[in-house]
């Protein structure tokens, strides 16, 4: 068989569109996969928290309601300034199912825990976590703040480590809220 060097070039041409399409078709694959796997969330650790009153928190008692876990400590700055915030977030929003669990991670001193309670008249779950297991539990968190939001699925929608910005939160809550079945 021979070709013309015009008709080599045609071939040429459609091997290439097929590489280009073949090639967009991969792009588009991996861009549609990452996406779906962004919407696979991990799911929370079953943990149990001990509040600074001694009330035993079982996280997954807590299935079907919003959850915020903060981990944090009494010296440090950021974690005071969102102490407002979270207290917003709870007035506005624990009629509708929202918890919150400040957890002070082991180097804090507890008395300083429950002074900053009183203090700051935090109505929320105050919980310690004196030997480091809850921090292990959410990923070895050693930076404070942390802070998780979980969905009434029990999976982790949301961790921001530092000072977390109130309108994004309180967009989040009030999305996964929107998808609570009323009662």
């Amino acid at each position: 068989m021979r070709y013309s060097l015009f008709s080599l070039i045609l071939i040429l041409k459609q091997c290439m569109k097929f590489k280009y399409s073949l090639a967009i078709f991969f792009i588009v694959l991996v861009i549609a996969l990452g996406r779906w796997y962004s919407q696979i969330l991990p799911p929370a650790p079953e943990v149990t928290f001990t509040s600074i009153t001694g009330k035993k928190i079982v996280l997954n008692s807590l299935r079907g309601k919003i959850v915020i876990i903060n981990f944090w400590a009494t010296d440090c700055k950021s974690c005071i300034e969102e102490v407002p915030h979270l207290i917003e977030l709870y007035d506005n929003y624990h009629s509708q199912g929202l918890e919150i669990i400040s957890v002070s991670l082991y180097y804090d001193l507890p008395n300083h825990v429950v002074a900053m309670g009183k203090n700051k008249q935090i109505p929320y779950d105050l919980a310690l976590d004196l030997r480091g297991k809850h921090a292990k539990a959410f990923g070895n968190v050693q930076l404070t703040p942390t802070t998780f939001l979980i969905n009434p699925q029990g999976q982790i929608s949301l961790k921001k480590t530092g000072l977390f910005e109130i309108m994004v939160m309180e967009k989040e809550i009030q999305r996964l809220i929107s998808k609570m079945p009323v009662i």
